[in-house]
């Protein structure tokens, strides 16, 4: 889903007068800047499957850090020289060290030029867009993430450009040679978009050329400033073709997030999840492998597990799966797992040998804290349960602090909580969006030095997943418990058995049994808990209650046999 909710730069003649289009400057042209593709960043190995294996972070780059130093330093905004700097804290590249988040990859919300805040509205797919760098800091940026492990993946806005783009510009003209790139109606076509939106746009009179007085509109799903692109012009696709092969190997990232994928291609009044748009993925999926052998694609399919399982493996690597991230926070909102049994069983139906891309919330959702209604305890719950199950799993940035935010987007989307300095420790200037007011209890700073803090939990469940292969992308089964308030799952891989178990309750649970998914508990000598390093019950029949009391929101991880000698 993208950001809909435009915040402009301070309204400039130039930029007034290009977004009444009655300018046609060569600067927003899509021409790609001359870089050496000698100096493009050193890439990590080319291995397919690689994110199964790793722990990914999501940062809108505009709110994660101000660079101290730089022509952009110190301006209240976010950029790529301030992610740099902050980079040993995501990983700093010693598998010794316990003071960073161990993350493998990083998922960068757009950077291309856009004259929204968001940076969903691009008008220049070759640049970065200028509040946050050069194409070369860019470049600096991937090569330092490499140097640490981190991969690097961005958001790659496919559907539509910003209605400031110049193909767009031009194509206004009924004789353009570039009027087929967009979707145009002379006509009122009297339907809506999949949520009641307004899909058709008039031009402004101005625009509409002498020919077209009365009605003259362009199709864009989200709102009139993105119009959708056509991909029934093979032209379209070929320029978005470059676009990806310029991100992958000019620039060097290691895939890309695919926003809104269901409505690339429309059917009429069916606007998403077309036949045609599966295919249009098939060949760019086949194009990015290509290009560069192991580059990834995750698709944002918001929307349930039957449509999302539709996207298969020749289409992307993975999906957003939304109804699992809902039914955990639910779970441990309700201390009840009885929705996430349900979606647990109908993944496990539809998607049993796919990939998966979990998550708790992204840039779109309000924050985990703000859905549990301020809940610290929740949150280290719902953390237990994204990173003890199965997928790929993505945080979002904060989160692992307890970041709050609700609706609108931006409050979703505010600054990095670094320390309790004035400004968060995000800038020495007041920032572009005012921070979470409870910022200077919540920070960074504060959460590393409490080993009990909810920032030290994230930090020892993804080393620990990491270090286990079992955890990272075993197989998943959940195993049922006489406790409603309590969820388990035993993960395998190879001769790794764990068995991991997470207590949703605002209580201590006891007298609870877990049953055997084989019908008997076979636990060897020695069994261990893994997170705590409590002691355990030995099996009791059938049942078994390896804990004498769980603690309240607590997760465990209990290693019933070891992995197997590297």
């Amino acid at each position: 889903m993208t950001g809909t909710s435009p915040l402009p730069r301070q309204l400039t003649v130039a930029a007034l007068v290009a977004a009444l289009g009655l300018g046609c400057s060569s600067e927003s042209a899509s021409v790609p800047p001359e870089l050496d593709p000698a100096a493009a960043p050193p890439p990590l190995e080319a291995a397919d499957g690689w994110w199964r294996e790793v722990t990914f972070y999501e940062i809108f780059v505009r709110s994660f850090a101000d660079a101290s130093d730089g022509p952009l330093a110190d301006d209240g905004i976010g950029d790529l020289t301030g992610l740099i700097e902050r980079l040993d804290y995501l990983n700093d590249g010693d598998p010794d060290t316990r003071d960073d988040l161990g993350i493998g990859a990083i998922w960068l919300m757009p950077v291309a030029e856009s004259p929204s805040y968001h940076g969903y509205d691009v008008v220049d797919f070759y640049r970065i867009e200028r509040d946050y760098g050069t194409n070369e800091e860019f470049r600096r940026l991937v090569g330092a993430a490499h140097r640490r492990g981190i991969r690097v993946v961005v958001d790659l806005v496919l559907n539509h450009t910003s209605s400031r783009h110049l193909w767009f510009r031009e194509a206004r003209e009924p004789d353009a040679p570039r009027r087929d790139w967009y979707i145009w109606s002379y006509e009122r076509l009297g339907y809506v978009g999949p949520w009641g939106q307004p899909v058709w746009h008039q031009l402004p009179w101005w625009q509409r050329g002498w020919r077209h007085l009365n009605y003259h509109a362009y199709y864009g799903i989200f709102w009139s400033g993105m119009p959708d692109l056509n991909y029934r012009n093979p032209d379209v696709t070929a320029a978005m073709h470059e676009m990806a092969r310029f991100w992958l190997q000019d620039m060097g990232v290691d895939g890309f997030r695919l926003d809104a994928v269901r409505h690339l291609i429309e059917d009429g009044r069916v606007q998403a999840g077309t036949p045609e748009t599966h295919a249009w993925l098939r060949e760019f999926l086949d194009f990015c492998k290509q290009t560069k052998p192991g580059s990834l694609l995750i698709g944002e399919v918001w929307d349930n597990t039957e449509a999302v399982a539709a996207y298969g493996p020749d289409e992307l690597d993975l999906a957003f799966q939304f109804e699992l991230a809902e039914a955990m926070v639910r779970a441990t909102r309700d201390a009840d797992r009885a929705r996430l049994d349900e979606v647990y069983e109908k993944i496990r139906r539809l998607q049993p040998d796919r990939d998966l891309a979990t998550f708790l919330t992204n840039h779109d959702q309000p924050r985990v804290l703000s859905q549990l209604y301020d809940d610290l305890g929740g949150a280290r719950a719902a953390a237990g349960l994204l990173l003890t199950g199965p997928g790929t799993p993505f945080v979002y940035y904060g989160e692992e602090l307890g970041m709050s935010g609700n609706k609108p987007d931006p409050q979703i989307r505010r600054p990095m909580q670094w320390s309790d300095a004035r400004y968060a420790g995000f800038s020495t200037h007041r920032p572009w969006q005012q921070l979470d007011p409870g910022f200077e209890r919540t920070h960074v700073a504060g959460q590393t030095a409490d080993a009990a803090s909810l920032l030290s939990l994230y930090r020892r469940l993804i080393r620990l997943r990491s270090a286990r292969p079992a955890l990272r992308s075993g197989a998943a089964e959940p195993v049922a418990a006489t406790d409603p308030r309590v969820w388990a799952l035993e993960r395998r891989r190879g001769p790794e058995r764990l068995l991991t178990i997470v207590n949703l309750g605002e209580e201590p649970v006891a007298g609870y049994g877990l049953e055997a998914p084989g019908g008997a508990w076979t636990v060897p000598p020695g069994a261990r808990e893994l997170l705590h390093g409590v002691e355990l019950d030995p099996p009791n029949g059938a049942l078994w209650t390896p804990l004498d009391t769980l603690e309240p929101r607590a997760t465990y991880v209990i290693e019933l046999s070891a992995p197997a000698a590297p």
